[in-house]
């Protein structure tokens, strides 16, 4: 008898304009918008299926906004961005993808409004027959918005949903080879972080209004009565820079070439302002030191203030933002509405719930550790046996602790002057596979070479940048205005150098970024029965909401799901990885 269980059954769910639609094994129903979320959860409950979406955005977010738990899915434009790169994914492209048909044919609705026509105007040749594909084999534009009324309709695209599904799996398994099961788990956790995302969305981040309001009103002044007062607590903020520079009192600070003239004034003269360059210079100058802490406060008054706080908190005293699974560069998280950037001068405002804890984990060195599994040097991932990689790596070259850590992170983002440079050497003669995997990277991005990830993620190189304007419900949106990590552009107009330097970094973070969203998916069902919820999801961090009397269990629940997440992500126990799990009640609580 086989150790594994049979694979879940593949029921497809498409939800249209005022219906929905299941397709499966025995199974081809149509049921009211009203029932979707209580039929989803019967299915769940009795035949455990594996949900095939077009979009988890499209098909799931009222499943999940009813409090139902998706445990499984496969979603065609997580899929699709992974096999094709990139963010955009609809329907249309997705289909493209699968038949191998031009993407810059792909339908593209057209909208707007014209006489006696109300509502979105598609193309309207497509509108006035019932194929559900062009003449040239694409899926016509509003395949599932104005066109997908019906059951027969919605079955049509049910029926088509599961075709792709077996394409895409089709595609991974030739491309995969012996680690074809590798990438169809990458699958499975991209959609698990799809359906994370409506969750997060859903349920928010616990605040602290109270604290959040004093945090603010130490940075940005009281809360302004109208504009004048808005304008007079702005001027006393500027003077707290410009009493140091005398004369100098109506310089803009907002204005980066002001700024530099008054620095210039006081004897600071700099190629440019940024605050890494201004860093060293606080000893010299008041000035300097005033600047430095006044634009700290000036990013709190302006993007993190009160209006920050009024639009985005709640009345349950959550922050809630839209949140995706993919940057579209190499396959991070991103969130927007401050959950991804927010201050560390305002995370004492975020704070458990009364009878409630946060279980804060991060992982350790894992960019490294990631390096280890993706090259496959057996020596490198020795090193990772030690709950700090950085001491063996320091011993067997014979170096300091701080120089090994720096010399390892400049392998991996292209650092090669100074001491860095020099410890390069050493480590490329003690780690000479994990080093030329980094060096292949490079050569392939000076090349305009796409790269993917240990998790199969193509990152091509020249696309176009990815927008920042917020997603669709049928999944053409783009990301959020806080994208996180690499790019895919860097080469339009950048230096070869510049380029390697991305391909470098983009495979071992991409591959962190995979490996992050299996630990999220795991730790997703571990909590659950503890009564606790994934509220952030930060990179390499996790913050886990959970009732007090469950944190111990919690706690070991989140490092227990990476043991196992790390096993099935890598297929090996060779390389080791480590997670920094605390119990918390604010977030500033945590040890960096």
């Amino acid at each position: 008898m086989s150790d594994h269980p049979p694979p879940a059954p593949l029921v497809a769910l498409v939800v249209g304009p005022h219906e929905a639609y299941a397709a499966g094994p025995g199974l081809r129903e149509s049921w009211p918008l009203a029932e979707v979320a209580s039929r989803v959860a019967r299915m769940i409950g009795s035949i455990h299926p594996r949900w095939v979406v077009w979009s988890a955005e499209n098909a799931l977010r009222g499943v999940v906004a009813a409090g139902v738990d998706v445990p499984r899915s496969w979603d065609l434009a997580e899929a699709h961005r992974l096999l094709h790169g990139g963010w955009r994914a609809t329907p249309g492209d997705v289909w493209a993808g699968c038949r191998g048909l031009r993407v810059d044919d792909v339908p593209v609705p057209r909208r707007g409004r014209q006489a006696g026509f109300d509502g979105d105007l598609f193309d309207l040749a497509e509108r006035s027959v019932d194929e559900l594909l062009t003449e040239s084999g694409h899926l016509r534009a509003d395949a599932l918005e104005g066109w997908a009324t019906g059951s027969e309709r919605l079955g049509r695209l049910a029926d088509l949903a599961l075709t792709c599904q077996r394409e895409q799996e089709g595609s991974l398994r030739a491309r995969g080879g012996d680690g074809a099961e590798r990438l169809i788990r990458t699958v499975w956790s991209e959609s698990a972080a799809a359906v994370l995302c409506l969750e997060l969305e859903r349920d928010g981040l616990p605040v602290d209004r109270l604290a959040a309001e004093d945090l603010i009103s130490a940075a940005a002044g009281p809360r302004p009565r109208d504009d004048a007062d808005a304008a007079r607590i702005r001027a006393q903020r500027d003077h707290a820079v410009l009493r140091h520079a005398p004369g100098r009192e109506r310089a803009d600070l907002r204005n980066p070439a002001q700024v530099r003239t008054l620095l210039q004034s006081v004897g600071v003269d700099v190629p440019h302002t940024r605050a890494w360059v201004l860093e060293p210079y606080r000893p010299t100058h008041a000035l300097v030191d005033a600047l430095l802490t006044w634009r700290k406060n000036e990013r709190v008054a302006t993007t993190y203030g009160y209006r920050w706080l009024d639009e985005h908190v709640g009345a349950d005293d959550r922050l809630r933002g839209r949140w995706t699974a993919c940057d579209g560069a190499a396959g991070r998280m991103t969130a927007q509405n401050g959950l991804h950037n927010l201050p560390a001068p305002l995370r004492p405002a975020i704070r458990a719930e009364p009878g409630y804890v946060f279980v804060r984990a991060d992982l350790g060195q894992v960019e490294p550790r990631v390096l280890a599994v993706v090259s496959g040097d057996r020596a490198f991932a020795e090193a990772t046996r030690s709950d700090d990689l950085y001491a063996p790596v320091a011993a067997k070259l014979g170096i300091e602790r701080s120089v090994a850590k720096v010399a390892v992170l400049a392998a991996m983002y292209g650092q090669r002057s100074g001491a860095a440079g020099e410890a390069l050497k050493d480590l490329e003669r003690a780690y000479p596979v994990a080093m030329d995997l980094l060096d292949r990277a490079y050569a392939d991005g000076v090349a305009r070479r796409s790269l993917r990830t240990y998790g199969g993620r193509l990152i091509p190189f020249g696309i176009e940048p990815v927008p920042a304007d917020p997603p669709r419900a049928d999944g053409a949106g783009v990301p959020g205005s806080e994208p996180s990590g690499i790019r895919p552009d860097v080469d339009r107009g950048g230096s070869d150098a510049a380029r390697g330097r991305f391909a470098r970094n983009a495979i071992i973070q991409g591959s962190a970024a995979e490996l992050f969203k299996a630990w999220a998916a795991t730790v997703r069902h571990a909590v659950r029965p503890l009564g606790g919820q994934i509220v952030l999801c930060l990179h390499d961090e996790l913050l886990v909401h959970v009732p007090q009397a469950r944190a111990g269990e919690a706690q070991r629940a989140v490092q227990d799901a990476l043991g196992r997440a790390s096993h099935t992500w890598a297929g090996t126990d060779v390389v080791r990885f480590v997670a920094d799990a605390s119990v918390i009640t604010r977030w500033s609580e945590a040890k960096d």
